[in-house]
C-alpha cells in the first residue's frame, strides 16, 4: 500500500507545510506512518524536523516547549479529533547512553533526518514520510517487514532494549495490537534483557499492560511475555497459576483457564473492565486449592475471597485509579455468585446487585459469560443466561439500598417523632432488610406503620433487628448457596 498526501489530515499538513515554507525539512514519522502504512488510523501524529525548538515555536501561535528532549507541542484549537489536538514536532536528533534503562542521558540535535531514524526502537516504526513530495524514507526495510507480518528491531536488538527497557513491553504490545510475529533475533534479546524492566516505574508498566489487554489478541501476548520471562515483571501472580491444575469442570490449568477468559472478553470487545476481571478472576485459586478426599478432586473454597485481596494489590502496585482497584477488586470478589434460575431467589439476586453495584452488574455478568468459555466449555447456556438476567432486570426495579425505600430520613422522624440519631439507621436497615426479602412492602404506607412499631423498641432490640437480624438472614442465604453448590459441583 502507498501512503498519499490525501491521507494525512489537514492540521497536520498545515504543521509541515509551514515548517517547509519557513526554510525547514519536515516529515511526518514512527507510528502513524506505519499505521497509515497499513490502513489504521493513527492514534497520534509525530513530526521530525531539522528545525530547533526555538524555531518551531516562532512558526506558530500556541506550543508548549517542556522536556529536554526538544519536542515542541502544537496545539491546535477548537478540534474535535482528540489525536490532532496536540501534535509534537522534534528536531532530527541523535542520543547519548541511557543510564537508566529508560531514557538517554543527554540528547544532540542532527542536521540529518537519517540520525533521526535510526534511534527508533522498530523497522515498522523507523519510517518517515514527506507530505509536499510524497517521499518515502524507509532505512531498514520496514515496510517489508509489514508485509510479512513481523516486528524487528532496529540494528542490534539487545542494544535496543538495553537503551530503554520499556522497548521490550512495547514488542509484546505492537505484536498482540497487529497480530504480527516477533523476529527471532528480537524475540531472543527481549528474553535476555527481561530482567531491566526491573527498572521501569509501575507506572509506564502499566500503560503497556493496559494497552496489551485492550488489544485483540492479549491471550497471545501474555503466553509471549510469559515465555520469555516478562510476565513477572508485570503480574507475577499470575505465574503461580502455570501448572495448577484444577477440578473436572476445567478442562486447563489455573493460568491457562484465566488468558482463555481473558481472550473471550477481548473477541466479545468488552470493556477493559471485563476483560482485567477476567484475567484477574482466579488469581486466589493456587493459594486456596485444597485437595478433597470425598471428591477425589480439587477445591478452591473461598478462592473468590483471596483472589479480591490479591486484585488489590496488584492493581494498587500498577498505581491504577481507586475506582478501577475498588470495581475490579468487587468483580473478583462476587464472580461465583449463583445463577441458576431455576434455585436462586431474587432475594439472593438482590443482594448480589448491591455487593457490586447496579452499574456494574452487567460487567459482573459477562465476567461469568469469560470464566464459563474459560473452561473449555464451548456453550455460553444463553437460555439460562438470558433467564437469569431477566430475573437481574427485575431485581433492578426493587430496593437495594435504603436510599431506594419509599421512605427517607426526614418522613421517618416526621411519623415516629425521633430525633436524629443511630437509631433512624437501623431503623432504615431493619425496613430494606424487609423489603429486599418482600419488594412488594416498599410503600410509604407499609413502611411508616412498620416503623411506628420499630420505634416501641429499646436500642438493644432495634439494633438487633436492624443489624443481627441482617447478618442471620445474609448467613442463612450463603449457607443455602454452598449447599446447591456443592450440589453441582461449582464451588
Amino acid at each position: 500500500m502507498q501512503i498519499s498526501r490525501s491521507q494525512i489530515p489537514r492540521e497536520i499538513i498545515q504543521v509541515t507545510d509551514t515548517l517547509e515554507k519557513a526554510g525547514f525539512e519536515a516529515w511526518i514519522v514512527g507510528g502513524c506512518v506505519r499505521d497509515l502504512f497499513i490502513g489504521r488510523k493513527p492514534k497520534d501524529w509525530d513530526i521530525t524536523t531539522n528545525a530547533k525548538p526555538e524555531d518551531i515555536q516562532a512558526l506558530f501561535e500556541n506550543t508548549f516547549y517542556t522536556n529536554e528532549f526538544g519536542t515542541v507541542g502544537i496545539v491546535n484549537e477548537g478540534v474535535a479529533d482528540e489525536s490532532l489536538k496536540i501534535v509534537e514536532a522534534t528536531p532530527y536528533r541523535t542520543e547519548g547512553e541511557y543510564s537508566d534503562a529508560r531514557r538517554p542521558s543527554s540528547v544532540v540535535f542532527s542536521p540529518h533526518v537519517e540520525d533521526d531514524l535510526k534511534r527508533r526502537d522498530f523497522t515498522i516504526n523507523a519510517l518517515a514520510f514527506n507530505p509536499s513530495k510524497g517521499t518515502l524514507l524507509d532505512l531498514y526495510d520496514g515496510t517489508g517487514d509489514m508485509s510479512k507480518g513481523v516486528l524487528k528491531a532496529v540494528g542490534e536488538p539487545q542494544e535496543r532494549f538495553m537503551e530503554d527497557a520499556l522497548r521490550i513491553l512495547r514488542a509484546v504490545r505492537i505484536a498482540a495490537e497487529l497480530d504480527f510475529a516477533i523476529d527471532p533475533k528480537t524475540e531472543s534479546a527481549m528474553e535476555q534483557c527481561a530482567k531491566q524492566l526491573g527498572k521501569i516505574s509501575q507506572e509506564r508498566i502499566r500503560d503497556e499492560f493496559v494497552r496489551i489487554i485492550n488489544s485483540p489478541q492479549p491471550k497471545k501476548a501474555l503466553e509471549l511475555a510469559q515465555k520469555l520471562g516478562i510476565l513477572s515483571f508485570i503480574v507475577p501472580e499470575l505465574e503461580q497459576g502455570r501448572g495448577v491444575d484444577q477440578n473436572q469442570a476445567h478442562s486447563f490449568d489455573v493460568l491457562e483457564h484465566n488468558l482463555r477468559a481473558l481472550q473471550h472478553a477481548a473477541d466479545k470487545n468488552w470493556s477493559f473492565i471485563v476483560r482485567i476481571s477476567a484475567l484477574l478472576h482466579d488469581i486466589g485459586k493456587p493459594a486456596s486449592r485444597r485437595w478433597s478426599n470425598e471428591k477425589h478432586d480439587w477445591t478452591f473454597h473461598g478462592h473468590e475471597v483471596v483472589g479480591a485481596r490479591m486484585t488489590k494489590v496488584i492493581l494498587q502496585r500498577l498505581k491504577f485509579p481507586r475506582e478501577t482497584i475498588e470495581t475490579v477488586q468487587n468483580l473478583v470478589r462476587w464472580h461465583m455468585f449463583f445463577s441458576d434460575p431455576d434455585k436462586v431467589t431474587l432475594s439472593a439476586v438482590r443482594r448480589i446487585i448491591r455487593n457490586v453495584g447496579r452499574e456494574n452488574i452487567e460487567y459482573l455478568v459477562n465476567l461469568r459469560v469469560c470464566d464459563r468459555i474459560g473452561t473449555g466449555r464451548p456453550k455460553e447456556q444463553p437460555f439460562r443466561l438470558r433467564k437469569y438476567q431477566a430475573m437481574i432486570e427485575q431485581a433492578l426495579h426493587d430496593p437495594i439500598s435504603v436510599t431506594m425505600l419509599e421512605i427517607n430520613g426526614k418522613q421517618l422522624m416526621d411519623v415516629t417523632r425521633e430525633s436524629p440519631g443511630p437509631r433512624l439507621g437501623w431503623m432504615l436497615h431493619a425496613l430494606l432488610e424487609e423489603v429486599i426479602d418482600d419488594p412488594s412492602r416498599n410503600t410509604l404506607e407499609y413502611l411508616g406503620n412498620r416503623a411506628k412499631e420499630l420505634s416501641r423498641l429499646d436500642d438493644r432490640e432495634l439494633l438487633a433487628l436492624g443489624k443481627e437480624g441482617k447478618e442471620r438472614k445474609e448467613e442463612a442465604e450463603q449457607e443455602n448457596t454452598k449447599e446447591i453448590q456443592k450440589k453441582y459441583f461449582v464451588n
